[in-house]
């Protein structure tokens, strides 16, 4: 896991998942009307933080693009319909200048783990006598699924304050006018003849059609297709044939969720799969990476672009490098869901017939009503030597836990600070029963492990893929969220043992640590939530609000955000988590914010009933 430091800006609120969003019941809308909203700012409060100044501002977010400014901003959110038409109108009031003695901080740049902490570096916008942002207002509407339903949102990003680095000053206004014009569309009746599809390699769809009757069974309208059907839709290459087939069966059927059946089929020199993939390129400059797998793209189907909702390919320059994010270029993408996406990512028919019969099992075992479905296992310790010693691990399984008070849930925790963190101790939590298990700290491809409180020099024995082997929690399967580098990049090989840079990296596991924990028979996971790629957080407390960065953005946000969309299936808790992030946070303005979505991947059954269907 690599870490992000922040910076000093008060104000970022961690009281709700939306903080600083305003939502809009579309039903109260007129047919054809306006919205008027007035933001009042104060003006800018300075205070030095060593060689530079820091603004304070109690009503906003804080910038995080490494090298620029810290800058405070504040997010609104408005949904509308699909199909309603939107202008967008803004006007600033008074302009105000200040003079700075000393320069705003920039945000610093990312440490690798284990590194000394690098000083502050200044990009280039130190060196142009330029405002930023460059904006007082800016607008992002995108597509996706909010509470089950395909809306445009309007993502509003307001900058009552404006810094040049060269000049030395800041502008600031008083207020912000913003005036949506909207036009709704005309009622239309949605087509809804299936909720799931199960897109599948032909020859496994045999194996696939208990689990279809058993969908069925349970009200889950399901239509299941063979790879070679998906591949007859236009496209360039694989994975966009599948992706049109998607939007294809949203518009004829209204499907909500897809599950793509299907991992790697071999490959040494090339990789050869089951059930086509999609690489991103988007370059984080850690020379670690340039490019990860993202299943977000078959979720992520349309677009808002000229006032019309089309198909988002991922490719806005049309190179045909998808998700392009580097020094020269850059696509523009939407990242809000459209359907809730997830993989059981199979490499034989005998994996494929264990999850099918898990699944069925799990939802018919009325978990819900058990003892064991009540407890949530808290796997943490040390990650990151900060000054504030704090223990993040375990500081994040707790605040997940917090959003489950409330439904009578017990913490089994697993922390460094009280227990020998092991494979032994964990496998025991695990196998007493557990509704969700959720793992905070660092991995690869093959294990998982943290450190005791201030031994950094030493590692947890942690949880890796054999240790799976000897779980016995027959018949109580954990939904687990993984806090960690590559634990669910699933392109992983054996044969990459003959790599010295993939054997370093676990890349030579023979199947990657967060599907082992799922793919056996009568024990493990029932579903994963982790990442194909490295693993981003917050570190110190730098916005001095006395709340750990590491619970307030990226991964640490969407792990614990993840557990306040409770009550509602498992796609929807992954899927809705992915909108809030893009709705709370600019996806476009900060790389890493576009990363950590990106490569957040869920391997399960997307429809799953979290703890069964009652007898």
């Amino acid at each position: 896991m690599r870490k992000i430091l922040a910076i000093v800006v008060l104000g970022v609120f961690f009281s709700s998942a939306w903080a600083g969003v305003t939502n809009f019941n579309e039903t109260s809308y007129e047919k054809t009307s306006y919205i008027q909203k007035t933001f009042v700012f104060s003006p800018p409060e300075i205070k030095d933080s060593g060689e530079y100044a820091v603004i304070v501002s109690a009503s906003t977010r804080t910038s995080m693009t490494q090298g620029y400014p810290v800058m405070p901003y504040k997010v609104e959110v408005m949904r509308f319909p699909v199909g309603t038409k939107l202008s967008f109108e803004s006007s600033i009031g008074k302009v105000n200048e200040m003079k700075l003695n000393k320069k705003i901080m920039p945000y610093p740049h990312l440490v690798t783990l284990g590194a000394s902490k690098n000083e502050i570096k200044e990009a280039g916008i130190y060196k142009e006598d330029t405002f930023y942002p460059d904006k007082w207002v800016e607008y992002h509407p995108t597509v996706g699924l909010y509470n089950g339903k395909r809306m445009i949102t309007l993502s509003i990003y307001l900058h009552p304050y404006r810094y040049n680095p060269v000049k030395n000053e800041i502008l600031y206004t008083d207020k912000i006018d913003i005036k949506i014009d909207y036009e709704l569309p005309e009622k239309t009746e949605t087509t809804s003849n299936h909720d799931l599809l199960i897109i599948a390699p032909d020859e496994w769809l045999s194996y696939l059609q208990p689990l279809v009757q058993h969908k069925e069974e349970h009200g889950i309208k399901t239509k299941l297709v063979g790879l070679s059907e998906c591949l007859k839709m236009n496209g360039r290459d694989d994975a966009e044939k599948v992706k049109y087939y998607i939007k294809q069966e949203i518009e004829q059927d209204g499907i909500k969720y897809v599950m793509l059946v299907g991992g790697r089929h071999g490959g040494i020199l090339h990789e050869k799969w089951w059930v086509p993939v999609r690489y991103t390129h988007l370059d984080d400059n850690s020379n670690w990476e340039k490019s990860y797998l993202s299943d977000l793209y078959f979720a992520d189907v349309y677009k808002y672009e000229d006032g019309e909702i089309v198909f988002e390919d991922w490719d806005s320059n049309g190179n045909g490098k998808y998700a392009e994010w580097s020094a020269l270029s850059k696509d523009i993408l939407d990242l809000n869901p459209d359907v809730y996406v997830g993989r059981l990512a199979c490499r034989s028919v005998g994996e494929v017939k264990n999850m099918v019969n898990k699944i069925i099992e799990y939802e018919t075992s009325n978990a819900m009503q058990q003892d064991w479905f009540k407890r949530i296992v808290l796997v943490g310790g040390d990650s990151y030597n900060d000054s504030h010693g704090y223990i993040e691990g375990e500081l994040a399984t707790w605040e997940a836990y917090k959003n489950m008070m409330q439904y009578g849930f017990e913490a089994v925790k697993v922390w460094a600070s009280e227990v020998d963190l092991n494979a032994e101790t964990i496998g025991n939590a695990i196998n007493n029963g557990a509704s969700f298990a959720y793992f905070c700290g660092h991995g690869n491809p093959m294990s998982w492990s943290t450190h005791s409180p201030n031994e950094f020099n030493t590692w947890c024995h942690g949880f890796n893929i054999f240790d799976m082997i000897g779980l016995k929690n027959n018949g109580m399967y954990p939904v687990v969220v993984i806090g960690g580098c590559h634990n669910s990049q699933f392109n992983v090989s054996i044969f990459n043992s003959f790599n010295k840079e993939k054997r370093y990296k676990g890349e030579n596991s023979p199947e990657c640590w967060s599907w082992v924990f799922m793919r056996f028979a009568d024990r493990g996971a029932i579903a994963t939530i982790g990442n194909t790629g490295l693993g981003y957080h917050g570190d110190e407390d730098e916005n001095n609000n006395s709340i750990p960065d590491y619970l307030e953005i990226l991964d640490g946000w969407l792990e614990i955000n993840f557990f306040k969309n409770y009550g509602k299936s498992l796609g929807e808790m992954h899927g809705d988590t992915i909108t809030g992030y893009v709705n709370t946070f600019d996806p476009m303005k900060y790389n890493i914010d576009c990363k950590v979505v990106q490569e957040w991947l869920l391997m399960g059954d997307p429809s799953l009933k979290i703890g069964g269907y009652a007898s």
